[in-house]
């Protein structure tokens, strides 16, 4: 997540004079961690695709009304969970889970845990499919519970900022976290052990 919130602050100013050459610079600033984002949510790479391109479609529409008051990727983020749950809703019971993976080196993509250069092979594997296990977990979450946790032990954002963008009190965002932990825990308990 790009952390030149000041630059970001005149991009925006631009880009509601209309400057669309403005409203790229922020596009390319945080396309792939918004894609990321929105992937580990639908779990399909060509979803989200189109996922992120309807977000920045909307963003640039309603630039006008970015206030300021949250940082930049969290107001684009409050939009792609919109955009996310309206998907959700349009795939119902067509919906399809393919967990993805992380470890796939799409541009920008950050794995759960980065392995040890001077590890052995063996090492390096077993982190791997650690890794593939943790993500799989995750997947099978239910769209609540995944969003949750995406949002918090993945994007890092803070209990505040989760009660805004799911428009929730801080201890709903607390005890709906602490409950997909749990599943998370019971589903991964071999892996705990």
């Amino acid at each position: 997540m790009p952390q030149a919130h000041e630059a970001d602050e005149v991009l925006v100013a631009r880009a509601r004079r209309g400057d669309a050459r403005a409203f790229g610079l922020l596009v390319e600033r945080y396309q792939d961690a918004l894609f990321n984002g929105i992937c580990r949510m639908v779990g399909q790479r060509e979803d989200a695709e189109d996922l992120a391109q309807e977000v920045f479609l909307k963003a640039y529409r309603h630039i006008a009304s970015f206030e300021g008051r949250s940082s930049l990727y969290t107001w684009l983020y409050s939009i792609a969970i919109n955009v996310v749950i309206s998907h959700r809703r349009r795939m119902g019971s067509r919906r399809r889970l393919n967990p993805i993976s992380l470890h796939e080196g799409g541009e920008g993509e950050r794995p759960l845990e980065v392995a040890d250069r001077s590890a052995t092979p063996d090492v390096l594997s077993e982190h791997h499919e650690l890794g593939e296990q943790i993500e799989q977990a995750i997947a099978q979450l239910d769209d609540e519970q995944r969003t949750i946790v995406v949002l918090r032990d993945i994007e890092g954002f803070d209990y505040e900022e989760i009660g805004t963008l799911l428009g929730c009190p801080q201890g709903t965002v607390k005890s709906r976290l602490h409950r997909a932990r749990l599943v998370l825990r019971e589903r991964l308990k071999d892996l705990l052990a």
